[in-house]
């Protein structure tokens, strides 16, 4: 039987057959971007498998790549509830090494804020990132509301938020000038921001590598902060940015050193010095330029 010479040139019967005139086909549901649905990665079964990847092969991989050293977990005694956990972001192996790296009982009851136009281009792509990382759309080349509103409504549900204040990977393993979301939601939903410093991802695996370098890393928490009376998203996030700062310091120096500083207001800042390419080359701390190390078995 021949195909009518009018449905051959659309394409029939490959392709969908045109609707008839006047009549308004349904809106197709986007699958990219902040449009992705994620709740299913919230069901038991989603979690269930996710803390299965968690505690299995994402933790193994992270020690043998990572060799991670976790300070700072005593400051979070007594802290109960949702909490944002910003950090600074240096690398994509900073997520896992962060997930692995929060303890209960928030661990397992986590969602990453991850770039929409990166991490959610493609239906598969978007999946694989929700289940293994309970990772959420963020619109981080404008102000959505969307994605605001989403990150939000997890957290007033008992959801703990990882967050990257940057907004992306560091071009030249210094730190970028943090954005206001981590303060904006913690103002909104009055739960408070853990800063933490990681340390050593970038050597591991840079912006632009592909192949990962075993080295070791450091994952320094700090003493969970919130907003004070009165004082609104502006205010808070340089407070949170200085927190990360001096928990850079701590990493590379000492405590007591990085707590001196801190008081007289001299911590470095993570955006390091305004100076040529390669003069803030030669002045990255010693940890961004480790020598390369054998991978080994994690300890049993």
């Amino acid at each position: 039987m021949r195909i009518p010479r009018p449905l051959e040139r659309r394409g029939f019967p490959w392709t969908a057959p045109t609707p008839p005139d006047g009549i308004e086909p349904p809106a197709r549901r986007a699958r990219t971007g902040v449009d992705v649905e994620t709740a299913w990665a919230r069901r038991w079964p989603a979690r269930l498998a996710r803390l299965a990847v968690t505690e299995g092969a994402l933790r193994a991989g992270v020690r043998v790549l990572a060799d991670p050293r976790r300070r700072g977990l005593d400051r979070l005694d007594g802290l109960e509830g949702p909490v944002i956990f910003a950090a600074n972001h240096h690398s994509h192996l900073d997520t896992p090494l962060l997930v692995t790296s929060v303890p209960e009982p928030w661990r397992h009851r986590l969602v990453v804020a991850a770039a929409a136009d990166y991490f959610f281009t493609s239906p598969a792509r978007g999946a694989f990132f929700a289940l293994v990382l309970g990772a959420i759309p963020i619109e981080r080349t404008r102000v959505s509301r969307r994605s605001a509103d989403e990150a939000a409504a997890l957290i007033d549900e008992g959801w703990s938020l990882v967050i990257f204040p940057e907004g992306g990977r560091s071009p030249d393993g210094w730190g970028q000038e943090f954005r206001g979301g981590a303060a904006y939601l913690s103002v909104r939903c009055g739960v408070p921001v853990v800063p933490v410093h990681l340390a050593g991802t970038g050597t591991i695996l840079r912006r632009g590598r592909m192949l990962p370098r075993p080295g070791t890393t450091t994952v320094t928490f700090g003493t969970p902060l919130t907003a004070h009376e009165g004082e609104d998203a502006r205010r808070f996030g340089p407070r949170i940015e200085a927190a990360v700062a001096a928990l850079a310091d701590e990493a590379f120096t000492d405590w007591w050193s990085a707590r001196r500083r801190a008081a007289a207001g001299a911590t470095p800042p993570l955006t390091g010095p305004a100076a040529p390419t390669w003069r803030r080359a030669w002045a990255l701390p010693d940890t961004h330029r480790s020598a390369r190390r054998r991978p080994r078995w994690p300890a049993l």
